[in-house]
This record gives structure tokens, sequence and C-alpha cells, in this order.
């Protein structure tokens, strides 16, 4: 059993969280939300005011936050405060979404203080998060992934050493525009099978076996019906926001642009997700791009 702080217990932290108490862990939870506070309670966590308070006394410190600037904050209150300490977390787990210059950054901030530190960020959306059926990608070192292996096994069915700090995001920023593109793809030519009178399911039935299968049609299918539990069964609930999947793609553009890689088509889907995102739509499950296409004529 280890002893635990998890920092940002939101929609995918706090089922992460709640898997690890789950398992027996000494969880210590913080977030600002009273309300997720008090659910990380329910599921077996003991909750703190603020995540210095959450920090003491924890060999691993994970975070879930919505950006780097704010990852990079928290964990360097956590190591000024126990900079004299003799308690001091030995690794911290960054499972955020961020730039891979910010994973770097914070890495040497936390190696600087004699602790370790590794990059997982993870897909697989809310309904993976509850279900402990995460993919990690995780950047570190060889001895580092092996010391946070066993907690990320009990939040995830594939763990994938990606190589050295800041890789775990590269792959996933890779990973995420590919996702980005086959929803496109995937909405533009349901609505073309629309048009052409072809039925859904018929649809489905055909291209879940044939090449144009992919995840996005197979789980996150954007039309009801043929997935019962994708989000087009329900409004459009987010599995995975709209508002999150353009962050992500803007991550990957900064990337391309930095590295001077052609990313044509990734370009195309930021711009489409922008434009999603700026009409409101930024709470929907990011499926529902597929909206946007049918109002289209």
């Amino acid at each position: 059993m280890s002893t635990i702080a998890f920092i940002g217990l939101g929609k995918m932290g706090g089922p992460m969280a709640a898997n690890l108490a789950k398992a027996e862990h000494d969880v210590r939870g913080f977030d600002l939300s009273d309300q997720a506070r008090a659910a990380a309670e329910e599921a077996g966590s003991t909750t703190f005011d603020s995540a210095v308070a959450a920090a003491e006394g924890a060999e691993v410190v994970i975070t879930m936050l919505p950006n780097g600037g704010l990852v990079k904050q928290v964990i360097g209150e956590i190591l000024q405060s126990t900079e004299d300490s003799a308690q001091k977390p030995g690794l911290f787990i960054d499972s955020s979404t961020i730039a891979v210059t910010e994973a770097r950054e914070i890495a040497e901030l936390v190696q600087a203080a004699g602790s370790h530190f590794v990059d997982a960020p993870v897909s697989g959306g809310m309904s993976g998060a509850q279900a402990g059926t995460l993919a990690f990608m995780v950047g570190g070192d060889s001895a580092d992934f092996d010391a946070a292996h066993p907690l990320l096994e009990v939040m995830g069915r594939s763990i994938t050493h990606c190589g050295g700090i800041g890789n775990g995001q590269a792959v996933k920023a890779c990973n995420n525009m590919i996702l980005a593109v086959h929803q496109i793809a995937l909405a533009e030519a349901l609505v073309l099978g629309e048009r052409l009178g072809l039925d859904h399911q018929a649809f489905f039935d055909v291209v879940s076996n044939a090449t144009g299968a992919s995840w996005a049609l197979t789980t996150n299918a954007p039309v009801p019906d043929v997935v019962p539990t994708s989000p087009a069964n329900n409004d459009f609930a987010p599995g995975f926001a709209s508002a999150l999947m353009l962050k992500d793609l803007k991550l990957a553009m900064a990337s391309a642009e930095k590295t001077h890689t052609d990313t044509t088509l990734g370009r195309i889907a930021a711009g489409q997700y922008a434009d999603f995102v700026d009409a409101g739509n930024g709470g929907l499950d990011f499926s529902a791009i597929i909206n946007e296409i049918r109002a289209k004529k």
C-alpha cells in the first residue's frame, strides 16, 4: 500500500483516485471543488483543504489538472513546502495533458529538488477512468517508469513506456490529432450516407467490419442506437468534451510548428473544432462535431 496525494479530483481524476482507494492505497486528495472533494470522500479518499496539506507524508503525488501552468504551480508549492522535510514525495506522476516543453520544465524542477518525475497522460475518457481501463503513455527513465507502473496498472489496462521525459505528452498529442481527424472524417461519411438514404445500422455493420473501421465509430459512434454506450445516445453528454479536444489539438499544432512538421489534416481539424467550440459547443462530446457538418449545405 502506498500513500498517494491525488491533486485534481474532477471528471477524470475523481474516478482514478477512487480506483486507487479501492485497491487499498491511502489516497489523500485535493480539489478546489467542494463537490469533487465530497465525491472523493465517498469513494474512499481522505481530502484536504490544499494540495500542500494533501501531499504531507505522501510517497507519491499524482496530478490531473487543466493545464501545464497549474501543474507547475502546484508541484512547485509542494516542493517548497517540503524543502527541508525528510518526508518529501519521492515520485511525481503527472497525468494532465500539457505541452512537451512544460513536462520537461516541470521534470527539471522536481529533479533539482531530489525527487523523480514521469509524465503519464491518458486516453480512454471518463468511461475508461471509471472502469480502470485507461491507456497510459509514460515519459521518464526506466527506473521511474517501473516505480510508477504498479499504481498506473490499478487505473489502466495499457501502460506504455514511450521513452524520456515529455514523450508521453508527445504521443498523446499525436494520438488525439489522429482521433480528431478520424471523428471528422467519420462524421462526413455518415452525413453523406444519410443524404444518400443509407441507414445508420447498415453503415455501421459494413464500415465497422471493413477498412474504414475506427474507435471513433466502434466506440464513439456519433449517431444513436448503433453503439448504445456512445455519447450520441445521451444528447452528446461528454465522454471527452470538444473543448478538451481543441486544447489537445492546439498542443499538437504548437509542436508541429516547433518541429516544422506539415500536419495539413491536423490544422483542418483544429480549425473545425475551434469554430465548433467558439459557437458554444465546448461542453458537448467531441463527436457532436457531426452536428456542425450536418448544418453545412
